[in-house]
């Protein structure tokens, strides 16, 4: 769905019932390996298009000349290796699309998040002029502000900006 400014909320069941649901993955993938750094580096990469159909070619050449190949070799493993391989290749781009969709909307409530808040800021600032007790409050959320901003010298935050 195209950005606009969210009005969404995610109730803590659905988080929970999320959670379960990639527990639930997770079960169905037992085999799941963590690879170190290195280990990731000196791996053969299958990358695309020419790898894989290299990958296929060879498969069929193991399924149609099973007698130049070494007793030592396993056909049924290397195609075990392919079709698992395949699979699991459909399924990381079903997820890929999920974790961007989810990074973004994340990205787009944290950003609408901070404008609110500078909202917040702005309007505790001005209220602190005339209100006792919110100065405290104002120079706080000041500090807190300037820090994650890099040192911001103007005061305070500028208006978020228009979508």
């Amino acid at each position: 769905m195209p950005y606009q400014n969210l009005d969404v909320s995610l109730p803590a069941a659905d988080v929970a019932a999320i959670k379960a649901a990639v527990k639930t993955i997770e079960d169905k993938l037992p085999f799941l390996v963590t690879l170190t750094p290195d280990e990731r580096k000196n791996l053969f990469k299958i990358g695309g298009g020419e790898r894989v159909a290299f990958v296929q070619n060879s498969l069929t050449a193991a399924k149609n000349n099973p007698g130049v190949l070494p007793g030592a070799f396993s056909a049924p493993a290397f195609e075990k290796d392919v079709a698992l391989y395949a699979a699991l290749s459909d399924v990381l781009g079903v997820l890929r699309q999920l974790v961007a969709k989810v990074d973004d909307t994340t990205v787009a409530a944290g950003s609408e998040a901070v404008a609110g808040a500078a909202q917040v800021y702005n309007y505790v600032k001005t209220a602190a002029k005339t209100t006792p007790g919110l100065k405290a409050v104002a120079d706080q959320l000041g500090q807190q502000f300037k820090q994650k901003s890099g040192g911001d010298t103007t005061g305070g935050p500028a208006a978020p900006p228009a979508p």
